[in-house]
């Protein structure tokens, strides 16, 4: 008998939501057997439930509550790997890390970074991004630059825009060279409220 098989068996015999329970010792033990290639959870925020997802390479995806949780959940079993699993004790440390975030006391996140939804040019953009300190900004020409190519600001804009990790890589922190906000995929207002959060803004 596997340990996921005993997982399951002890949990069948509990009477208190045995399908709640039953589902996070499967997760539990096919982490524990190495079989979970990516674990998901929510977590509470401002802006609503954000979707966290991390593989044992680090943070892979990180969803605003606007983009459909089964959208992200299928974009990870087609581009990482099919064994996705519901698994919060494996998100606990960085949920507590956004709480801490989201109520101020925390100004830079300890996490490592899975990049595999991301290639090439946009890599650097959000390598470079993800450098960025808390409280300051930069341009979409200065990442661009450090990306390789300072020229091309319009396309780190839009690595900008299909950035996988928001906030954790914090693509808010990057304007327009004229001091104008510029996009985000999350929304202006989810920008405006990072900045402010972090003390960038009035």
């Amino acid at each position: 008998m596997t340990n996921i098989d005993a997982a399951l068996r002890r949990l069948d015999q509990d009477a208190e939501d045995p399908s709640r329970q039953a589902a996070a010792a499967f997760a539990d033990a096919a982490r524990t057997a190495g079989l979970l290639d990516v674990a998901y959870a929510t977590v509470d925020s401002p802006f609503g439930p954000l979707l966290l997802a991390a593989t044992r390479r680090g943070l892979v995806r990180l969803a605003y509550p606007n983009e459909p949780v089964d959208d992200a959940l299928q974009e990870l079993a087609a581009e990482v790997s099919p064994r996705v699993l519901e698994s919060p004790a494996a998100l606990d440390d960085l949920r507590r890390q956004l709480d801490e975030y989201f109520d101020g006391g925390r100004s830079r996140f300890d996490t490592r970074i899975d990049w595999s939804l991301t290639k090439g040019f946009t890599t650097r953009v959000l390598r470079a991004t993800a450098r960025v300190p808390f409280g300051r900004v930069t341009t979409y020409r200065e990442v661009a630059g450090k990306a390789g190519n300072d020229r091309a600001y319009r396309a780190a804009g839009n690595a900008l825009g299909s950035n996988p990790i928001p906030i954790v890589v914090p693509c808010h922190r990057v304007l327009h060279s004229g001091g104008g906000l510029g996009g985000y995929t999350g929304g202006l207002d989810r920008k405006e409220f990072l900045l402010r959060l972090e003390g960038v803004l009035d």
